[in-house]
């Protein structure tokens, strides 16, 4: 490794400012893309009505199943490429980047295929309304094609934030989010097209932003990370490094989407006003989820980086500034949101009932949610470390089984939307509490192990 490149690492400097400015691009970069996919909603249901608005918005939780399991591989990639690029062997960096684009080629076709066959199967599991599923139906077959490309963005961008470049994966997608709202606009409202037409526009922005970053890691100035598309095959010491840490947070993903998908089902129940509130409001949620998950991926690729260069003290450090990041976020976005609560959903919407909703679900959610960031920046952290079936365990109790449980008993004996909304805080409290005892155990292990 070059000086220049190593200069460049997350293991020298000011742990604040170095996580903070490798942080505010995959921040931007997450709200764009929250503003692409709420252009979805926010076209369909101004021009084409509730219903498919509602459509569009019963998918979410379904297509996260489907996806999340092979897209947590993207994690594994972010782990062993900082850490060989922390330790500073080129050699090792060209075997994990070339096995992480090709399996996510792989897995982008595998998605692609299960999603066309399963969704009319699981759009029928979860009681998606009848008058919206032959339309939910459409926009998943159509949405399912782009998924290829959305994964080889996905173990790109992975890629290019484990050297500490953050700033281009950022510009890809602005350009095809941008291309993607104005397909939005373009086919909805001049071809008169519905979800298929907002399906297509995603489809052909995902498209674009694979052929970006690809372009990116095949010209790139550092040599050790270029990417030589005849050269692309499965190395495998650097594959099973890659499943063994990114197999267990797809599954803590996927098992997550589970959970997610068992309250749709719940709030599908309430009717098609209640889908398109919960969508609303769940996209509204997102702009103060990114900021946190940009912080769990500096955790990552920090302390990933900070372990190969066998800083291990640095590591506490990490875990500081990520909590304050996290605490400040939620402090002055969440307070925001709620104060905002009725203008914000009323973007996507005019009806005043789906209003109504929607601000119910926002003000029970955004109360809590420091909660939620702590369960997911900590998880981070361990997986940094390389420890990652710990977090995902944790989760399947902690969320998965937990909403589960809580459906069952709490909200069956009260069947109304402040007990369906309230299983969020209950599961993030127990599953934040959960993360942080076991990110000290590991990084308490580590300590033994060096000594």
């Amino acid at each position: 490794m070059t000086a220049k490149s190593q200069d460049k690492g997350m293991s020298n400097d000011s742990i604040f400012s170095k996580i903070l400015l490798f942080a505010l691009p995959i921040m931007v970069m997450n709200i764009l893309q929250l503003m692409f996919n709420a252009a979805d909603l926010v076209v369909v249901g101004r021009f084409s009505g509730k219903d498919a608005m509602a459509a569009v918005g019963a998918t979410g939780a379904i297509i996260n199943l489907i996806v999340n399991l092979f897209m947590g591989l993207s994690v594994g990639t972010s782990v062993v490429v900082a850490q060989d690029y922390g330790a500073g062997d080129s050699e090792a960096i060209g075997k994990s980047v070339h096995t992480s684009i090709y399996v996510s080629i792989i897995a982008g076709i595998i998605v692609m295929i299960m999603g066309i066959m399963l969704c009319k199967p699981m759009l029928f599991m979860t009681g998606t309304p009848s008058d919206i599923i032959d339309l939910s139906a459409v926009y998943m077959r159509i949405y399912f094609i782009g998924i290829p490309a959305s994964m080889v963005y996905n173990f790109g961008a992975a890629i290019l934030r484990a050297t500490g470049d953050s700033r281009r994966p950022m510009f890809h997608l602005m350009i095809s989010g941008i291309l993607n709202v104005f397909l939005n606009l373009y086919f909805v409202i001049v071809q008169h097209m519905s979800v298929d037409g907002v399906a297509w526009a995603t489809i052909i922005s995902q498209y674009l932003s694979m052929f970006l970053t690809l372009g990116c890691l095949i010209r790139n100035s550092e040599e050790i990370i270029r990417l030589n598309i005849r050269k692309l095959q499965i190395d495998q010491g650097k594959l099973a490094k890659i499943i063994r840490i990114g197999l267990p947070a797809g599954l803590q993903s996927m098992l997550f989407s589970i959970s997610n998908v068992l309250i749709q089902s719940a709030v599908n129940s309430f009717g098609s006003a209640m889908v398109a509130a919960s969508s609303a409001a769940s996209n509204i949620e997102g702009f103060v989820a990114t900021p946190i998950n940009a912080f769990y991926n500096a955790a990552i690729t920090y302390t990933g980086q900070n372990m190969g260069a066998k800083k291990y003290d640095r590591i506490d450090s990490i875990a500081k500034v990520c909590t304050i990041l996290t605490f400040v976020t939620w402090l002055v976005i969440g307070g925001l949101t709620i104060l905002f609560s009725k203008q914000l959903i009323s973007v996507f919407t005019s009806d005043p009932e789906v209003i109504r909703l929607g601000i119910i679900k926002i003000n029970i959610i955004m109360t809590t949610y420091f909660l939620c960031g702590i369960m997911n920046v900590f998880p981070g952290l361990t997986r940094g470390m390389g420890y990652s079936m710990s977090p995902m365990i944790c989760t399947l109790v902690g969320v998965c089984l937990m909403r589960i449980v809580w459906l069952a008993t709490f909200f069956a004996w009260f069947p109304n939307i402040y007990m369906l909304f309230a299983c969020y805080p209950v599961t993030w409290l127990m599953t934040a509490t959960g993360q942080v005892f076991i990110f000290f155990y590991a990084r308490k292990k580590i300590r033994h192990e060096v000594i």
